[in-house]
């Protein structure tokens, strides 16, 4: 009889969070947003502050480490991190509620240690029970419904992040707006440019290699430079039209901003399109040929299909690695949650910076998830 196999995630996990519960702060308690703060340690906050909850909370993170059953450890997980964030909220809620108006409570080490372990349990889960893709978009839907109830319920008023997001409430939704404008706009714009320019690839061996080569070089460049790159030839350009300048397009903006990230778009996408294209077999081709289809019905009938899947990967890397790269725009006047992050690294406001930095991670996050489930969709009906 063979001995049980040691459940990895289980222990890397659990030495992780016994050592944020142990050793890290949990929370930080600051007199304004930008002076280090005092440290409390989880078990003044967890047990001796809060002993029902923080209990709940130990029990159930015990239970996600120690389980070996995916559904045990799915439901185990989700439940120590609604703990988690309500015994945030709490004991948020319990520091600031008679401190002055700049004093800040904010998650520390220990918060996001535990919280990244959980999250991790929680994609071990999932994986292990191999999730349909409507599954999984139900389940995220569910996640991010709960986490924006929890949000506008006040519960959570006293932490820093959310103080933060209070003093730039009426910026937040322009900025958030322009971020998925630069995100979304750029790729689609770029599906619409490479998905045409990977079909004119397709079979044209001297036109693939010169155009893979400079979408190639397009990516080594860093986006900060790129975005530099970009300004001078489009304030020329809105120097010599001033028509383009009444219509935003400029050295500095939106513009150089939207057209890099087309640019880093383009590359993943015609080289997925031309991928996709001929990496069908070409038994299925001959024989679609032999039932008489011609060369645009086996394009359209026969290879596009096919090579769906493939596209859509490509879309998905892209639209992932957009979402973080339009973060950088801020530098050149681009906007987006970016605009957060750098005023919060200018002024030394960790908080500030999370603001920016934790919608930004749950855009891709949930992006990724999205257009995951639509490529096990598009495999499966292919398969079918």
């Amino acid at each position: 009889m063979s001995a049980r196999r040691p459940d990895l995630p289980g222990l890397v996990f659990g030495v992780a969070g016994a050592w944020a519960f142990s050793g890290l702060p949990f929370l930080i308690v600051k007199a304004n947003r930008v002076v280090p703060g005092v440290g409390e340690s989880a078990f003044d906050v967890l047990i001796t502050g809060g002993l029902p909850w923080g209990v709940a909370l130990l029990l159930l993170w015990l239970l996600a480490v120690l389980s070996l059953q995916p559904v045990r450890r799915l439901t185990a997980s989700i439940g120590a991190l609604a703990v988690l964030l309500y015994g945030l909220g709490a004991a948020a809620s319990a520091r600031g509620a008679d401190g002055a108006a700049v004093l800040r409570i904010a998650p520390g080490p220990g918060f996001w240690c535990l919280t990244a372990t959980l999250l991790l349990l929680l994609t071990d889960a999932v994986a292990r029970l191999r999730l349909r893709a409507f599954a999984r978009l139900l389940l995220l839907a569910t996640a991010l419904c709960a986490l924006g109830l929890a949000l506008g319920s006040g519960h959570f008023e006293q932490v820093s992040v959310m103080r933060e997001y209070a003093t730039n409430a009426g910026r937040f939704g322009h900025e958030l707006n322009r971020h998925l404008a630069l995100s979304f706009g750029s790729v689609l714009f770029a599906v619409a440019i490479g998905v045409p320019a990977g079909l004119a690839c397709h079979g044209r061996r001297w036109l693939r290699r010169p155009m893979l080569a400079v979408l190639s070089g397009v990516q080594t460049v860093p986006s900060i430079a790129l975005y530099g790159m970009l300004m001078t030839p489009l304030a020329a350009l809105a120097a010599a039209w001033p028509t383009l300048a009444d219509w935003g397009i400029g050295g500095i903006g939106y513009a150089p901003a939207f057209l890099a990230l087309c640019l880093y778009a383009l590359l993943p996408v015609v080289a997925n399109t031309v991928l996709g294209l001929e990496g069908i077999s070409e038994d299925v081709i001959e024989a679609a040929r032999g039932m008489g289809l011609t060369e645009r019905q086996v394009l359209s009938d026969i290879r596009w299909p096919l090579a769906l899947p493939t596209i859509v990967t490509g879309v998905r890397v892209v639209l992932v690695q957009n979402i973080g790269l339009a973060a950088v725009a801020a530098l050149v006047g681009g906007g987006g949650l970016g605009a957060f992050i750098f005023q919060g690294i200018g002024q030394t406001a960790i908080d500030l910076v999370l603001l920016g930095a934790l919608p930004t991670v749950a855009l891709a996050l949930s992006a990724g998830v999205m257009l995951d489930a639509v490529v096990e969709q598009l495999q499966q009906r292919r398969a079918g």
